[in-house]
């Protein structure tokens, strides 16, 4: 098969890992940086003209796409799919995990245990944000943020009240869920690929830090799932129609409750997690599905 990664970074290790498992494979694979590519929008002829040429032969595409890039590389995705090119994540899937709002009413409309969520247009009435979500302390989310970057713990009304009222006048748009103190500053990553969980790994933040994202210093190891966490990750995966993807979720008291579902999950954490050929399950997924 002729299988595309669509990746801006060749030396990125999850490109690299799945350039590797493809090769493995006997696949031929080429990574494609999607900002370099045109689509062009014909009657019955949608092409992609990349750098020199035009994107041919095709059987599937992995995209990698980052969240600042969200917009543009859904349409190459979209535009893949509509020249009949398998694509181990769908553009509306992707769309839909990186709109915050949206992947959580989608996720509680599936019956999946969240966090208590609220959510208002630059509401002025703080106190009562507040106490939908519990009541402090609670966590404040920017709804572009990454990797933990634009999450605020807030421990007192004074504080979260200080911090809400200053994202209203920055126009920043904003989630405020209730704060799960059991979880204990851990969560799990679960990896799902073609609807079954692959491999799974609870991170820990570093001292005295809530956030567990391993880019801000937390640690990770192997971890076996319960029975209601792995039915919650698979839900989650297949609610937002995923193929791939990475399933965040807090232990709390009333079972697992989950946070975040990525459409692009990182390869290097979980594999060095778990020792688990993570990349050669999705290669193992494209050749289940994709025309050959």
């Amino acid at each position: 098969m002729k299988i595309g990664i669509l990746s801006r970074n060749a030396n990125l290790y999850s490109t690299r890992r799945l350039v590797e498992s493809c090769l493995k494979h006997g696949h031929q694979v080429e990574v494609i940086d999607h900002l370099k590519c045109n689509i062009l929008i014909e009657e019955e002829h949608p092409r992609i003209y990349y750098v020199d040429h035009y994107l041919e032969g095709f059987d599937a595409i992995i995209p990698r796409i980052g969240a600042s890039v969200t917009f543009y590389g859904t349409a190459v995705v979209r535009q893949f799919e509509m020249m009949g090119v398998f694509t181990a994540v769908k553009s509306r899937g992707l769309a839909d995990s990186r709109d915050k709002l949206r992947s959580l009413q989608l996720l509680t409309k599936s019956g999946i245990g969240l966090p208590k969520t609220v959510f208002t247009n630059y509401s002025k009435n703080v106190e009562s944000i507040i106490e939908s979500a519990g009541g402090v302390p609670i966590v404040i989310k920017l709804l572009e943020g990454t990797q933990g970057l634009g999450v605020v713990l807030a421990d007192t009304k004074k504080a979260a009240t200080s911090v809400l009222e200053a994202f209203n006048g920055l126009k920043a748009r904003v989630i405020v869920q209730e704060f799960i103190e059991e979880s204990g500053g851990a969560d799990i990553r679960a990896f799902v690929v073609d609807g079954k969980v692959v491999g799974a790994m609870k991170r820990q933040g570093k001292q005295g830090e809530f956030r567990s994202n391993l880019h801000r210093g937390g640690s990770s190891h192997i971890i076996e799932l319960s029975e209601a966490e792995e039915k919650a990750a698979i839900r989650s995966a297949k609610a937002l129609n995923l193929g791939v993807a990475g399933v965040d979720m807090l232990q709390s008291s009333r079972g697992p409750l989950v946070l975040e579902v990525n459409s692009s999950p990182g390869l290097e954490g979980i594999e060095h997690a778990t020792r688990l050929d993570i990349a050669d399950e999705i290669i193992k997924f494209i050749e289940r599905n994709a025309k050959k």
